[in-house]
């Protein structure tokens, strides 16, 4: 595996990995402009890829990304498909428009769209609360959708790849098996609702390597880093991170650990799609997969629940597919 400088940036991954772009089909959730997303599917137009597909919610957003793909490459074909991840009807339609705007062989899904620490209790358009809705449950569908153009990317000699962006907030709650939905709100915690839903992201990407790896998919799960360009936290102030330790301690007992693998923790917009592209093009990893990574390498999770055990991660793929309704034998 290439060993990077901490502070890597996106577009010095992308040109490491120049020959694991060239020619081939990218899917990225969640490339509004400013997000982790758009900053990736713009780095990756630089290697000329055959095709990036952006899935998201809101197409006013995309639209400047869409444009600057095609100004840094024209021959790229860039497409916007409209895909709401709180609704499983849009997750069922995008599905199909990506199947066939791909011709069913996609080489790399960065599943990179998500939302975090929603102060209120709110709930999807299936009843399912919202962070864990749109940052696992949506992703968790629209992947196994897409599997059957994933294993036809899988037959090209890079294999194929889907990459979960997390978030070290893993750390602050397990899933809930017991009580997923915090008994109707009434025990809602933001912060706990959070790091559950990163957690199921993590386990995902277990579940789906383990069923996926003998025919060429493997799935990773990396922490981007913390960063203040994107939109994701504008609706937190600061003295609303001061919950995050104590909630982590109470729901896990352990310490929540800013050091192990995360410095530096807070990442400049030209770095913070660095990690992602790492897990998506470096070839070296693919023999490692699944894995979980910080700051362009692979790292033991700090907490307990994200270690892989094949029981919880099976347990985690079973609640996932009750919640959408849907078995997935691959």
């Amino acid at each position: 595996m290439t060993v990077f400088a901490s502070t890597v940036t996106s577009e010095q991954a992308v040109a490491a990995f120049a020959p694991q772009v060239k020619g081939r089909t990218f899917v990225v959730t969640g490339a509004g402009q400013p997000s982790i997303g758009s900053s990736i599917a713009i780095e990756l137009a630089k290697a000329s890829p055959a095709h990036l597909l952006i899935a998201s919610r809101t197409a006013e957003n995309v639209h400047p990304v869409i444009t600057a793909i095609r100004e840094q490459d024209p021959s790229v074909k860039a497409t916007f498909i409209q895909l709401d991840l709180s609704d499983h009807d849009s997750v069922r339609r995008a599905a199909q428009e990506i199947l066939a705007a791909t011709k069913s062989k996609i080489d790399v899904l960065i599943n990179s769209a998500g939302n975090m620490a929603l102060k209120k209790y709110t709930l999807d358009k299936q009843s399912i609360e919202m962070q864990m809705s749109v940052n696992h449950v949506g992703h968790f569908l629209l992947t196994n959708l897409l599997t059957p153009a994933l294993l036809t990317g899988a037959k090209s000699p890079y294999g194929a790849r889907v990459i979960n962006l997390t978030s070290v907030g893993y750390q602050i709650s397990p899933v809930r098996f017991h009580d997923v939905s915090f008994s109707d709100g009434k025990t809602y915690d933001m912060w706990t609702g959070y790091g559950q839903a990163k957690a199921a992201q993590i386990l995902f990407a277990y579940g789906l390597t383990d069923r996926l790896k003998d025919r060429g998919v493997v799935a990773f799960a990396c922490h981007p880093g913390s960063n203040f360009d994107t939109k994701l936290g504008s609706h937190l102030v600061m003295d609303d991170y001061s919950d995050v330790l104590p909630t982590t301690k109470r729901n896990t007992g352990q310490e929540f650990s800013f050091i192990v693998g995360d410095e530096p923790r807070f990442k400049t917009y030209e770095q913070i799609g660095a990690t992602p592209l790492i897990a998506a093009l470096d070839p070296d990893l693919a023999g490692q997969g699944p894995a979980y990574l910080q700051n362009g390498e692979v790292v033991e999770p700090v907490a307990r629940h994200a270690v892989y055990d094949k029981g919880e991660v099976d347990r985690c793929w079973r609640l996932s597919e009750e919640l959408v309704g849907q078995k997935f034998e691959h």
